[in-house]
């Protein structure tokens, strides 16, 4: 394992430059609604090719046969993790609350185990978390100006997210929808709207803040070895663009 010699440094997207040509992207996701706008930007974006889709959700016959090939590949083989290009994640809440509970987001609450393995594996991992996430919305004026589009997949969208848009005014108090998993892909298209923070992050796998994304910002020496001693650092989306972002998801889902 490396050092975290290149810890606490803030990028204007590191070494995470634009696609200059298609590049290969497996999407591993459990197709929700912003999960499937996620994916229909995807295919609308002639930067990349979908090489494949895999599915993961709450059900662990579902995790084994997809989300923890990952797992398995990087325990059997200690330089798989090196060759993956890069790994983007949506998940984690960096010094902020989380959509669980306000410890822990949703996607690493979930197999906090399986993630705390990939964050320290040492793969180029980018991970986005809801901290970012939350500050990108599509207010009720947005998905009116979707609707009325001539975007390919625009009516099914907007209706798919009028359950979405009520579940947000219930649970957050937001007229509007959050866009995880847009501005996620946003991050592996477009990481010039996008700055980060080079840490080690480890997570919570035991007692009340099980699922806790906590990152070593390189900003201390420690006077002793402590969890986070020894890792490689990954990249920690930590600035967002917002109307950067918001323009190239409205971009992408009005495409005719």
């Amino acid at each position: 394992m490396e050092s975290n010699d290149n810890a606490g440094s803030l990028e204007n997207s590191g070494n995470h430059r634009p696609f200059v040509g298609p590049e290969k992207v497996i999407i591993d996701t459990d197709p929700g609604i912003d999960d499937s706008m996620a994916i229909m930007m995807a295919f609308q974006t002639p930067e990349i090719e979908v090489l494949g889709l895999t599915t993961i959700f709450g059900n662990v016959s579902t995790e084994d046969a997809t989300s923890n090939a990952l797992l398995l590949a990087i325990k059997r083989d200690s330089s798989f993790a090196r060759k993956v290009k890069r790994v983007v994640i949506l998940g984690g809440a960096f010094f902020a609350s989380g959509n669980v509970n306000p410890a822990a987001e949703a996607n690493i609450y979930g197999d906090p185990e399986a993630a705390d393995i990939v964050f320290t594996c040492g793969a180029d991992v980018v991970v986005v978390g809801i901290n970012i996430t939350t500050q990108v919305r599509f207010t009720d004026e947005d998905l009116l100006e979707l609707r009325n589009s001539k975007g390919r997949h625009a009516q099914f969208i907007c209706n798919i997210c009028k359950f979405y848009r009520d579940w947000h005014v219930k649970s957050d108090g937001v007229f509007g929808i959050f866009l995880h998993d847009p501005v996620s892909f946003a991050a592996l298209v477009r990481s010039d709207l996008f700055t980060f923070r080079k840490g080690v992050v480890r997570v919570e796998t035991q007692g009340i803040c099980v699922g806790h994304t906590l990152m070593d910002q390189g900003l201390k020496k420690w006077n002793t070895s402590n969890p986070w001693s020894g890792y490689s650092p990954i990249s920690v989306a930590w600035t967002v663009d917002v109307p950067g972002v918001l323009a190239f998801i409205k971009e992408r889902l009005m495409k005719p």
